[in-house]
């Protein structure tokens, strides 16, 4: 199991220096490095440190961050997404995560989906023209990010299933499909192939795997019956000292301390 450290929270007690958490995340012996926005990291700074520590760049987010559901905020999101691609292709990162962004309110759920799956349809062709792939993320409305409208892996699936390219799959964040209560076991259904990345975090808090009430034996069983074999995110706000939270989630996903 390859585990990749989202330095917006690993190291980031440790490492005032964002570039700096890339090194760090190689010493302790993880095999990649994600963050979310990029326009405010020193971007050279970062790609000199995945140069010299070697280690792979998983994913970062489009940014700005667009409604989506809003046919009038799709020409700006292609341009974020045209940015983004090329900071991708300069740092090396395997995908681009696209936000959904917020419902709206006073227009039909059925129109906003058919304008979300517009304006990723013209993503993914901008994406394969670039050479990067895509990733859809549904996340939780109930904690983290109140008032969004991707809040179901289920959704999420029939976007990336209904658009139907090579170059879009699913992110499953544990953490906010465990919040939003959905049983893991039936979400796919002979969906797995559309399963692209995996992030991890423990419920409640958003802490490292050990912390909460997550079963995680239960969630790598799912893991292993889906066939999955890529990189595991860890997308979580360590309680304690990085190195320390990494020996916990490493005996809760039951790899060596």
């Amino acid at each position: 199991m390859k585990l990749s450290a989202c330095i917006e929270f690993l190291f980031a007690a440790e490492c005032p220096d964002f570039a700096e958490r890339i090194r760090a995340s190689q010493r302790a012996g993880l095999d990649a490095v994600e963050f979310h926005l990029w326009r405010d990291k020193p971007l050279d700074a970062v790609r000199a440190a995945l140069d010299e520590t070697g280690l792979p760049l998983s994913a970062i987010v489009v940014e700005p961050r667009c409604r989506l559901a809003d046919p009038s905020a799709h020409a700006g999101f292609f341009q974020a997404v045209k940015e983004t691609l090329a900071t991708a292709r300069r740092l090396g990162a395997q995908y681009v995560i696209p936000s959904v962004g917020p419902v709206l309110t006073g227009v039909p759920l059925a129109t906003q989906r058919e304008a979300i799956v517009a304006a990723l349809s013209g993503a993914v062709q901008l994406a394969g023209d670039a050479g990067v792939n895509l990733l859809l993320e549904p996340i939780n409305s109930a904690v983290d990010h109140p008032g969004m409208y991707l809040t179901s892996t289920t959704e999420g699936l029939d976007i990336v299933e209904r658009i139907g390219s090579a170059n879009l799959r699913l992110l499953y964040d544990i953490y906010h499909s465990v919040t939003m209560g959905e049983t893991p076991e039936n979400l796919f259904a002979g969906r797995e192939h559309l399963l692209g990345y995996v992030q991890v975090a423990d419920s409640p808090g958003r802490h490292e795997p050990g912390s909460g009430n997550i079963d995680w034996t239960r969630y790598l069983r799912l893991l292993d019956a889906l066939g999955y074999q890529g990189v595991i995110g860890l997308e979580y706000r360590p309680l304690r000292d990085t190195l320390g939270s990494l020996q916990s989630t490493r005996r809760s996903l039951g790899l060596s301390a």
